[in-house]
């Protein structure tokens, strides 16, 4: 099948953190890119010496229903010190465009789920797909009392991507989200907002038996750095998690 590439015009930018920008944009075709959220879209470009090249990039748009033509498409891109893909992202204008395609992927939350607590594992933009899927969240916690904790792992507060909406979803649902920042170089100040008792020193990795992985109600997600995924895929099995409850995305830094 062919891949149906569509033009993505950018309408906002915003920094995220000292290098990663949150980029909203919308299809200049007309068309919706409607998707499930854990899913990614892929952007086309080519390299100063005219090679096709490409990138990968989990929608982070909050997503409660189905997309309507001229609705947001949004991204949180790193950006990579020489890299080709942040060229071309910050010399695009507010009203340019980038060629991309999908959606793709299959790291979702899956209908016939019947796990008691999902435990959703990410480092830096691998928190992405979990911002997408707070609605879908906040519809399991409804209909059958679902319990989630999300790890997120950072260096410092100020790379802590989306962090004030994760800590206002916990605020909201205390009885069943559950928001653990891990900091492996700097913790918040003490009268900071971000100062909270879910707060941890270092990786996400150190702090999986905590949480007590259980093989008969749990289901694990794990996004982001490659050595992170592969160590708490380890820990998760080691716990007694059997493999089909641990679904994995390797994020990897591209230039």
């Amino acid at each position: 099948m062919a891949i149906v590439h569509f033009p993505l015009k950018l309408t906002a930018r915003r920094m995220l953190a000292p290098t990663v920008a949150h980029l909203s944009f919308e299809r200049a075709d007309g068309a919706p890119l409607d998707f499930i959220p854990g899913q990614f879209v892929q952007v086309h470009f080519h390299y100063a010496d005219g090679t096709a090249t490409k990138r990968s990039y989990s929608l982070a748009t909050i997503h409660d229903h189905a997309m309507a033509p001229g609705e947001a498409v949004e991204i949180a891109v790193s950006y990579v010190s020489g890299g080709a893909a942040t060229a071309l992202f910050e010399g695009l204008d507010i009203g340019g465009t980038i060629d991309a395609s999908g959606p793709y992927g299959r790291f979702c939350l899956m209908p016939a789920d019947a796990n008691q607590r999902y435990l959703l594992i990410g480092t830096g933009t691998g928190v992405t797909p979990y911002r997408a899927m707070l609605p879908q969240l906040e519809q399991l916690i409804a209909q059958r009392g679902i319990r989630v904790v999300l790890l997120f792992g950072a260096r410092t507060p100020v790379e802590l991507l989306y962090g004030d909406e994760f800590r206002a979803f916990a605020d909201k649902h205390p009885e069943h989200f559950r928001f653990v920042p891990c900091f492996s170089r700097e913790l918040p100040a003490a009268d900071s907002a971000q100062a909270h008792a879910d707060v941890r020193h270092g990786y996400v990795q150190q702090f999986l038996e905590e949480f007590t992985p259980d093989a008969a109600g749990d289901i694990a997600y794990l996004c982001g750095n490659p050595n992170m995924v592969d160590a708490c895929f380890e820990s998760l099995k080691a716990a007694g998690l059997p493999v089909p409850q641990i679904r994995r995305e390797k994020y990897v830094s591209s230039k």
